[in-house]
């Protein structure tokens, strides 16, 4: 190709999630909790979730048309595709295998790419593969895209609120209004059974709660450590400062099992830097706190006091840095390996272009089992370029007030049927399809030989 490609990053996103919610203060009487258990204790609003018309193939056929279609993007011009996702149907077929039908027409065959899984992370793992390969020998010029969908569900249970469904293209390419901080990713990869689905004919999860969150904070503090410790040698600090610190962030997105994890990760970020902060500083720095001035990491992952003190101080930056990314988290639920892109669609609908060109915004994921990463992404200084990018973002707040409220009630009944129908085969799906979002793909039919067939709905 001759010339390093620059400003390598995100051109383009796209993202869905299912027309139909359940309401969780509804889904608190229901279940006979507490009140604000769910929509206190979790943050959580709305959850949105599928029904048997929708699997994993579907949502992903249905956001690259998207993408496609709303940018005007030629399928031609597409040279890799990567799909990350925990939402598994075939043990050796991959969905990005099934999403090639929808290259036919063009004849384009010559995509390189297949499916990345662990957990949350592989839509991560698949912007990273998909970067790489636009900064590598292999590039041709043309763009990579990534797709990332999960249907996240859980049986009965103190789990099941934390649930979501839905699905991310991005189009990856050279000159992006989101380039990718080159220099200063971090990673922490660990052996852990935090959260596993070890039974193939089961669509529910094993979960070890507690250790899920001690995990998940664990893995935050190693990545944030290095990756300061890299940005600090990478990128340009002022005034003699030698540390990156969390002040460096215009804003921090962090992948989203519950948005109140949220809160507490980024209150986790300010502690970081408290601790590495020199005790001479403190009463300077952090008065009123030099009683937590020998506390250590590893012990204060369910230390109540430490906890709430940082989400105190925190409460300003967390407020202006991470909330406006919580909103899909809030009113959709937990999407999996969408989770962290989520966020990313969420701040770019909830913030004007001069409140976000040229920033610089942080990025956590983490995937169970685990794996996790931190990186950054530099916003452009072109305005128009980046309002090229939003503007086509546009429709997702009217889109979320277009769906259906499902009663508990309801959606009990078509989790059973999802339940009782995973990976039957032959079947009929039962659900309605006049509910659907225009341009929906679902799933039409499963043969005996567990050959799925789609159709979609008209736009």
């Amino acid at each position: 190709m001759g010339s390093w490609p620059e400003n390598v990053g995100i051109r383009a996103i796209e993202l869905i999630f299912p027309s139909q919610y359940v309401d969780q203060t509804e889904l608190e009487k229901y279940d006979g909790v507490s009140e604000g258990k769910y929509t206190i204790g979790l943050g959580q609003a709305k959850m949105g979730f599928c029904g048997d018309r929708e699997d994993i193939n579907s949502l992903c056929l249905t956001v690259v048309s998207k993408l496609m279609e709303r940018n005007n993007i030629d399928y031609g011009s597409i040279g890799h595709l990567e799909v990350g996702t925990e939402t598994l149907l075939d043990k050796s077929k991959s969905v990005k295998s099934v999403l090639m039908q929808l290259f036919e027409k063009s004849g384009n065959t010559d995509i390189e790419g297949v499916d990345t899984i662990n957990a949350c992370y592989g839509g991560t793992a698949a912007l990273f593969n998909a970067v790489s390969w636009v900064e590598s020998s292999a590039w041709d010029g043309r763009f990579a895209l990534v797709v990332a969908g999960d249907i996240a569900v859980y049986a009965k249970g103190s789990a099941r609120p934390t649930g979501g469904a839905g699905a991310i293209a991005m189009l990856i390419g050279p000159d992006a209004p989101l380039v990718m901080e080159r220099g200063v990713r971090a990673s922490y990869m660990r052996h852990a059974y935090d959260f596993y689905k070890p039974d193939l004919s089961s669509q529910y999860p094993t979960v070890d709660g507690k250790l899920s969150i001690q995990c998940y904070l664990s893995a935050l503090d190693h990545c944030y450590q290095l990756y300061c410790s890299k940005a600090a040698k990478m990128l340009p600090l002022e005034n003699g400062v030698k540390r990156f610190q969390l002040n460096y962030f215009d804003a921090v997105l962090f992948h989203s099992p519950y948005c109140k994890l949220v809160q507490k990760s980024l209150a986790r970020l300010m502690l970081n830097d408290f601790i590495l902060t020199d005790k001479k500083e403190i009463p300077t720095k952090y008065p009123g706190f030099e009683k937590f001035s020998d506390v250590k990491l590893e012990e204060t992952y369910f230390d109540r006091d430490v906890e709430k003190a940082f989400m105190d101080l925190s409460k300003k930056v967390f407020e202006e840095k991470t909330k406006p990314s919580l909103l899909l988290a809030n009113q959709v639920g937990n999407m999996y390996t969408p989770s962290l892109y989520g966020g990313l669609v969420s701040l770019l609908i909830s913030k004007n272009s001069d409140m976000l060109t040229g920033k610089r915004v942080g990025l956590f994921s983490y995937g169970s089992g685990l794996a996790s990463s931190m990186y950054s992404i530099r916003v452009t200084n072109d305005v128009s370029a980046f309002e090229n990018l939003t503007k086509n973002l546009s429709h997702i707040k009217p889109l979320l007030e277009k769906r259906r409220c499902i009663s508990p009630e309801e959606f009990t009944k078509m989790m059973e049927l999802r339940e009782r129908t995973h990976h039957k085969a032959p079947y009929a799906p039962e659900g309605p399809i006049d509910g659907l979002f225009p341009g929906t793909w679902y799933l039409h039919e499963i043969d005996d030989m567990h050959r799925r067939t789609y159709k979609r709905v008209a736009l």
